[in-house]
């Protein structure tokens, strides 16, 4: 019998399909797919800690030569984009193993979303060490160049995030009790960061071209704690529903914490949004 299951193991790893696994909590959650680790994800999760390294060098860099926090020229937005980058990266590559995605299609868009984020903040790290903004930013060809890489960017990120946020929507996510609606709720929520993002740079873009570059800079600080708020979701709720699955709590008491939970975000965001709104 051993072998007969041996066998169908090997011959779902050769075709590509998700393999189920045994899990502690199988007992009481039901068993459910837990998807093969390709053996790429810890590169990217590497890349992940080492995005979030460089914020933290850029933290300490901020205290030794100070300058302004805010503004389009600061260390802010080496610190602020390196953990960011670094947290969402390393969050939607271990949500997404909730998320029903062929393994070898996960890995591809895993890796072009871990090449992306490296992108956004090399762009966003180099033009700060150039004293220039990275965003926004056409007065020279160089950096009309790298604003226009990172707009791109942003594209790319729009559209992958996107994509698995339809997939979750599309298939009931895997995963021990309230990890669907935790992953399902962090997706929706972070698509409204993605919007945010997008106004910004449309917005700035329109005035940066029609001759305002000064009123460009200032004008995405109305959306950026909206941009903030709803960007996390997705490693927050999930993170709790696998933390609750770690207690002795029952399927149901999981469950409502983690209705609670999204109730409560979805909440913060919409007051953020309205916020947003009216100063906009």
């Amino acid at each position: 019998m051993d072998q007969q299951k041996t066998g169908h193991a090997r011959g779902a790893a050769k075709s590509g399909h998700p393999i189920p696994h045994p899990h502690p909590l199988d007992g009481q959650d039901g068993p459910y797919v837990r998807y093969p680790r390709h053996r790429r994800y810890h590169l990217y999760e590497a890349t992940a800690l080492l995005l979030i390294l460089s914020g933290l060098v850029h933290l300490v860099v901020f205290a030794v030569d100070g300058g302004p926090w805010n503004g389009p020229v600061s260390w802010r937005k080496p610190v602020t984009f390196g953990l960011s980058f670094g947290v969402t990266l390393l969050a939607v590559v271990r949500v997404t193993s909730y998320v029903r995605v062929g393994p070898r299609l996960r890995a591809a868009l895993l890796g072009v979303f871990a090449a992306d984020c490296v992108v956004e903040v090399a762009g966003i790290t180099l033009q700060a060490w150039r004293a220039v903004p990275s965003h926004l930013d056409m007065e020279t060809p160089f950096d009309t160049a790298v604003s226009m890489v990172l707009a791109v960017g942003g594209g790319v990120l729009v559209v992958l995030l996107a994509g698995f946020a339809v997939a979750s929507f599309r298939h009931r996510p895997t995963g021990p009790a309230g990890m669907a609606l935790a992953v399902r709720s962090g997706f929706a929520i972070l698509l409204v960061a993605l919007a945010s993002g997008a106004a910004m740079i449309a917005r700035g873009v329109v005035l940066t071209r029609t001759g305002h570059q000064e009123a460009a800079y200032h004008s995405t600080a109305s959306l950026k704690p909206l941009h903030g708020v709803s960007l996390h979701a997705v490693l927050v709720l999930p993170a709790l529903a696998w933390l609750l699955s770690r207690t002795p709590w029952s399927e149901a008491v999981r469950r409502r914490i983690v209705a609670a939970a999204v109730g409560g975000y979805a909440t913060a965001v919409g007051a953020v949004g309205v916020w947003a709104v009216l100063r906009y």
